[in-house]
């Protein structure tokens, strides 16, 4: 079965399957700027959609919660609105409530009145080069499998870049859609923190039957790469027919290759 998908800006996307709707790394303020602890973020490009015009959704997927652009202000309080949240085993604690830690491999489930059910896996993902993990937190992606044999798994990255636990993801699962957080994200010095382009095509080639979506590329003024340099790349390389930029605000059907 197909997915729609609309993206609603940077990490932030509404993910429709089998009558389930989750949304990942929730951001809505408007264009602005963050002062962390260690860096300075600026937001340049609001929200397509806000909270309310979003509707109902069953889950929240929350890769961390420590970073601005995937967690703000209005994200935060977003999160008291929804049924379920599911991130970290840290981000759980830091945020209470009825939020719900996953450690990497380890699953919740969603189901409907009708019996279907959605098993969301965490999965490995580490936000820039070996090594970077005290600086940058813990942070984990989502494998989303439906019950219905007929809908393949969908896989999103969460903020990582290319590294062992990826490439086991794709061992492990037949995903049929990839969403990597992309951009090439750079703050701290000259490395990338999620996917760059190169990133993005050794995860094509993991996910061979995959159409993959790429979020996290525009709205932050520390991305350095854009859907149009995905699409030069992934075109240069034979993978174009494989890649889908999103427009955003647009409900876009997505089917596997």
């Amino acid at each position: 079965m197909p997915i729609s998908i609309t993206l609603i800006g940077g990490p932030t996307a509404l993910i429709e399957i089998d009558g389930f709707r989750l949304l990942t790394d929730p951001t809505f303020d408007a264009p602005g700027a963050y002062q962390l602890p260690h860096v300075k973020l600026e937001k340049t490009i609001g929200p397509a959609l806000r909270p309310d015009a979003i509707g109902p959704v069953d889950a929240v997927l929350l890769s961390h919660d420590q970073h601005s652009d995937n967690l703000d202000n209005s994200g935060r309080d977003y999160l008291h609105k929804v049924k379920r949240v599911l991130t970290t085993e840290a981000g759980a604690k830091r945020l209470g409530g009825h939020v719900e830690g996953l450690a990497p491999w380890s699953t919740a489930q969603l189901k409907d009145s009708d019996g279907n059910t959605l098993t969301i896996t965490a999965t490995p993902a580490r936000h820039g080069p070996a090594g970077i993990e005290p600086l940058s937190g813990d942070v984990i992606g989502f494998v989303v499998s439906s019950s219905r044999r007929d809908t393949s798994p969908v896989y999103i990255s969460g903020d990582t870049t290319w590294f062992d636990g990826v490439a086991e993801v794709a061992r492990r699962f037949k995903c049929g859609v990839v969403l990597p957080f992309a951009g090439a994200a750079q703050t701290r010095g000259p490395f990338h923190l999620t996917m760059d382009t190169n990133d993005a095509i050794e995860t094509a080639r993991a996910f061979p039957e995959a159409m993959i979506v790429p979020v996290h590329t525009e709205g932050w003024a520390h991305f350095r790469q854009t859907g149009e340099d995905l699409r030069k790349t992934f075109d240069a390389l034979g993978f174009g027919t494989r890649l889908r930029l999103l427009e955003p605000g647009v409900p876009t059907v997505i089917e596997a290759p």
